[in-house]
């Protein structure tokens, strides 16, 4: 009879999975241009060069001027300068206006700018005049220096993955190159004499081998160097090699299949013989079996951590069960190698317009979509061997053991951008 195994609640495996892993923070660092780095992580944070805005600048199209020389509506005030963006005026007199444009910085004795909508042009010499049509308040569509970032504050932190958004504060604020932690290296290999690969004839019994795309895509789009070792033969033997293989060049070596406790699983005393694995039940559904371990290195200095090994996560074989437990638990893991704290990211309440009345003793993920109403609708096949149902989802609703739902409860919802992106 096999030994029982641990069974543990996903926060239980998350809290050993994430203390391993952040003992083994990537110590490699690369400077990139900030063309360059979307999607990575940050290795050191980022300050800004300067305030941000530069100077007092005006928010919209119209007149700049001090508000204490228009007492009343319709005051007539001569037009002393014009200010695009990009040219720098002189300091404005008292009792007169400067025509000025968004973005254009505030001349000198302004302290107030008026839309054109409430402004009317008038003929006279040079520039003419403008007749301001409301009383203005001081400091009204004025962007104030520093109101957005002030010099020196760090704006972006160690461990942040860099959307477009955050390339674009980076630029913002002067950061030409960024210092970053070098990619994780991910071995990647399924197991199982059932597989083969699309295009290849189907014999009976067969499947195709659909997890080595979903973990491949899965990893490229967490930033990962992925080698794709390809399936491994159901042999203990086969396995070892490939373990062996894998374990110098990488930081981790994810594997789908061959976890559970059959006679031709042969993971376990693969990964036991080449280093140490413990072999988990997490009670979540979809999922379940999960192995994580480590495998020695041939060479002990060939990775950054300074463990002599590479880590070892051994994913389920059914699609979705392989799929949704990636991003429970391998994605943290990758993020954790890259130096950040976070493990899941937040949940969002939503509506469900769904009911589920006969719920699970484990934590279950079920497959949602949003809908235009703001609410989310269910998959109507929650089976782990569905793969359409992660491809027509948007999120997973995060459901508690024993927990039915009714439509117009609340329920937590997490999006499969969030999980993915990290």
């Amino acid at each position: 009879m096999p030994e029982p195994r641990p069974i543990l609640t996903l926060d239980e495996a998350l809290a050993r999975l994430l203390a391993v892993a952040r003992d083994r923070v990537i110590a490699e660092t690369e400077k990139l241009g900030t063309f360059d780095a979307l999607g990575r992580m940050l290795a050191r944070p980022v300050h800004s060069a300067l305030d941000v805005p530069p100077a007092d600048n005006s928010a919209m199209d119209g007149y700049a001027l001090r508000a204490a020389d228009v007492p009343a509506a319709g005051t007539l005030l001569p037009v002393s300068q014009r200010i695009p963006a990009g040219v720098v005026g002189t300091d404005l007199q008292p009792g007169t206006a400067a025509r000025i444009f968004t973005g254009a910085q505030l001349p000198v004795g302004a302290d107030t700018v008026v839309m054109q909508e409430q402004c009317q042009a008038e003929p006279g010499p040079g520039l003419g005049g403008v007749r301001i049509e409301a009383v203005p308040g001081v400091g009204q569509w004025v962007r104030r220096r520093g109101e957005d970032v002030t010099l020196g504050a760090e704006v972006l932190s160690v461990g942040q993955r860099l959307s477009p958004q955050a390339l674009g504060l980076a630029a913002t604020v002067g950061a030409s190159r960024l210092t970053l932690r070098r990619r994780p290296r991910v071995a990647l290999f399924s197991t199982g004499d059932e597989l083969v690969m699309p295009g290849d004839p189907l014999p009976p019994g067969a499947i195709y081998n659909s997890n080595r795309f979903t973990l491949r895509g899965l990893l490229e789009a967490a930033g990962c160097v992925v080698t794709d070792l390809g399936i491994v033969p159901d042999r203990l033997d086969a396995t070892r090699q490939a373990l062996r293989q894998a374990a110098d060049a990488h930081d981790l070596i994810l594997s789908s299949g061959g976890v559970s406790v059959g006679e031709e699983d042969h993971i376990k005393p693969a990964v036991q013989a080449e280093g140490w694995l413990e072999a988990w039940q997490v009670a979540i559904k979809p999922g379940k079996p999960l192995a994580f371990g480590a495998v020695r290195r041939a060479t002990p200095d060939a990775g950054s951590d300074g463990h002599g090994e590479a880590l070892f996560i051994g994913l389920p074989g059914n699609p979705v069960s392989s799929f949704v437990t990636f991003l429970l638990a391998v994605a943290p893991v990758l993020r954790a190698l890259q130096g950040s704290a976070l493990a899941l990211p937040p949940h969002a309440l939503v509506r469900a317009d769904f009911d589920w009345p006969k719920p699970d003793r484990r934590r279950e993920f079920l497959r949602v979509r949003l809908n235009p109403e703001g609410g989310v609708e269910l998959f109507p096949n929650q089976s782990s061997g569905v793969m359409s149902s992660a491809v027509w989802a948007d999120g997973l609703v995060d459901l508690p053991p024993n927990q039915p739902v009714r439509r117009g409860d609340s329920v937590r919802l997490l999006l499969l951008s969030s999980l993915i992106g990290g």
